[in-house]
């Protein structure tokens, strides 16, 4: 939701005028004190910002008035939404900036102000973005949010469902006023993002109450959920058929409509595939680059870090090619794990058996080395048929902080030849534990933080984990199997490839083409991967280079606390060192390190 979320109500948090004007004793406050203005202030404004933001709410498993509700897609609400940001940041600064603050409540004041600077310089270049392509867009997010986040185990739970539908066909409006208005400019997607698009758009209204056939994805969801009510079935009927009216009166005209916008673009689409082609490109690029890695790298520094990587990771490659006897070169190694049975599942049953068999195993590690373990469960769930074809191959979603949805590994299993056996087990760490589910349970769950640490996030930080979850299984004992260890390098390899081909698109203006066959003569990964990974760089530029940047410089960290602090090194202390405190950017996760290892030097 990252993308979509920019052009919400919401650009992050804010506290409308009234409820942030206070006395100018408060700066003058004790420390407890202002320890606890500064925390209050921090619920505050993240309750008034909910206000705007309905989908927020459903996130995190709210259910009240606003339930039924969309907020805002229109540009106008973010620009109003940037600038309750600044009020709220500038405020904080005057009210806090000399207040004698604890340790926790200075990272706080930090944070919001790196946070602010980054989401406004997001912003600046907000008119950029695809509206519409086929990662990010409310025409494939929306009906999955219909269908995963919004839960129904009560009648209004299903009039709000109702009322969501009916507000969906404005939502889709409002959003293509906007790809209109940034067509006019010259920002559409390449000419290939099109029958992606077109396709979710289709399948969302292919099928009942729209046409012959099964039931269209929302229609079989509705009634799903509202025949799981206890309640009789006169008004049973009656919710679904209300239900149905609004997607026949609502969602289809929309979505016929957004359908025939996408045909007029995909007719004038571009051929070349980088933003360098718009008139800010450059400019856009480095404020992508520093938008997820949180550091100031420029590209081509980033593509020579990605070429060094590449060059240590085939190294590796080879041992383990010796190590199982294959003769023959690298490049010959990959075209057989590409195509040799042996490495693909025969059943998504099968992989999914696997997946939660890797996943069970991990968990009973976890005690020796972390300290702080997650409440909420974790689930394996195969991405929804109506998005499968363009989804990416593995997604996670966080569960809500009162244990109402358990965290979800999204696994997409539309083509079990782009699944390979080999990275499974990587895939399992990266995106359950000790990855993502680990590290955004435990900060959902961590309550003496403020909201936006608990529900924000650095894609540096919380991609830079999850790669770094992927060897750290390693040290916890998995890859008994060298293929398997063979599949983690090859994961390792794919995030360092990324970051010579996403500034290799977006810099050097290379084509999707020159891109895609980088991937195969430098990675083991089947072509459909490659040529669905490369269409996701083309769109969400800057974003791939995160993993790898985010990996190295906690490797690095972690490289400098084993060596200063030799015996003394404890694993569950560093970990909850890099995780407790949430999401930061990596040179505040440098000082919380380095805070941690003078910490233990000191006994303190």
């Amino acid at each position: 939701m990252k993308r979509l979320l920019l052009l919400s109500s919401a650009a992050l948090i804010s506290l409308p005028h009234a409820a942030i004007a206070q006395t100018d004793e408060s700066a003058a406050e004790a420390p407890s004190h202002a320890d606890a203005a500064l925390a209050r202030f921090f619920e505050d404004y993240d309750e008034a910002e909910l206000e705007y933001n309905p989908l927020s709410k459903a996130f995190r498993g709210i259910r009240d008035e606003d339930y039924g509700q969309w907020g805002d897609f229109d540009d106008a609400a973010a620009v109003a939404g940037n600038a309750r940001q600044l009020i709220a940041r500038d405020e904080i600064r005057a009210r806090f900036g000399e207040a004698d603050l604890n340790e926790q409540s200075q990272l706080s004041l930090r944070l919001f102000d790196a946070v602010t600077e980054r989401s406004n310089a997001a912003h600046q270049f907000r008119h950029n973005q695809y509206v519409f392509d086929q990662m990010n867009g409310a025409h494939s997010q929306l009906p999955a949010i219909m269908i995963n986040i919004h839960r129904v185990s009560s009648v209004a739970d299903a009039e709000a469902y109702i009322s969501r539908l009916e507000g969906l066909g404005p939502v889709i409006d409002q959003l293509i006023v906007e790809a209109e208005r940034r067509a006019e400019n010259g920002v559409i997607p390449p000419d290939w993002v099109f029958p992606y698009v077109l396709s979710d758009s289709r399948n969302v209204i292919t099928g009942a109450p729209f046409t012959e056939g099964d039931d269209t994805p929302l229609f079989a969801d509705l009634q799903t959920k509202v025949n799981a009510l206890d309640i009789d079935q006169e008004q049973k009927d009656d919710l679904i058929a209300r239900g149905r009216t609004a997607l026949i009166e609502s969602v289809g005209p929309a979505y016929q409509r957004l359908i025939a916008m996408l045909e007029r673009h995909q007719a004038v689409a571009p051929t070349d595939d980088g933003i360098w082609r718009l008139d800010d490109g450059a400019e856009y690029y480095a404020e992508r680059l520093r938008y997820y890695t949180t550091i100031d790298l420029t590209a081509d520094q980033i593509h020579a870090i990605g070429l060094e990587q590449v060059a240590r990771i085939h190294g590796e490659m080879r041992g383990i090619m010796e190590q199982v006897g294959f003769e023959g070169t690298l490049q010959e190694f990959f075209v057989h794990l590409r195509t040799s049975d042996e490495f693909f599942y025969p059943t998504r049953e099968a992989y999914l058996e696997d997946a939660n068999a890797m996943i069970a195993a991990m968990r009973e590690r976890l005690p020796e080395y972390f300290g702080r373990l997650p409440q909420a469960d974790i689930v394996v769930q195969p991405v929804e048929a109506f998005r499968e074809q363009s989804a990416g191959k593995a997604f996670y979603q966080s569960p809500t902080p009162d244990g109402s949805r358990p965290g979800t590994y999204y696994v997409n299993l539309f083509n079990l030849r782009d699944m390979s056996r080999t990275e499974l087990e990587a895939l399992a760490y990266h995106e359950a534990v000790p990855g993502h589910h680990l590290q955004r349970a435990i900060q959902v769950e961590t309550e003496d933080i403020p909201p936006f640490r608990r529900f924000g996030g650095f894609t540096s930080y919380t991609e830079g984990w999850g790669l770094y979850s992927e060897e750290l299984g390693k040290d916890m004992g998995g890859y008994e199997d060298p293929y398997s260890d063979f599949g983690r390098l090859g994961m390792e390899l794919w995030r360092a490839c990324r970051l010579v081909v996403d500034t290799g698109i977006h810099h050097m203006r290379w084509s999707r083409e020159q891109a895609i066959a980088y991937l195969q003569e430098n990675t083991p990964n089947p072509e459909g991967d490659i040529r669905k990974a490369i269409e996701r760089y083309v769109v969400y530029p800057g974003q791939a280079t995160a993993y790898m940047i985010g990996k190295l410089k906690i490797m690095e960290l972690r490289q400098r606390a084993m060596d200063t602090l030799g015996d003394d090194f404890d694993w569950a202390g560093f970990h909850d060192a890099v995780l407790l405190p949430g999401p930061v950017p990596l040179d505040m996760l440098e000082e919380n390190i380095d805070a941690w290892i003078a910490s233990v030097q000191t006994g303190d």
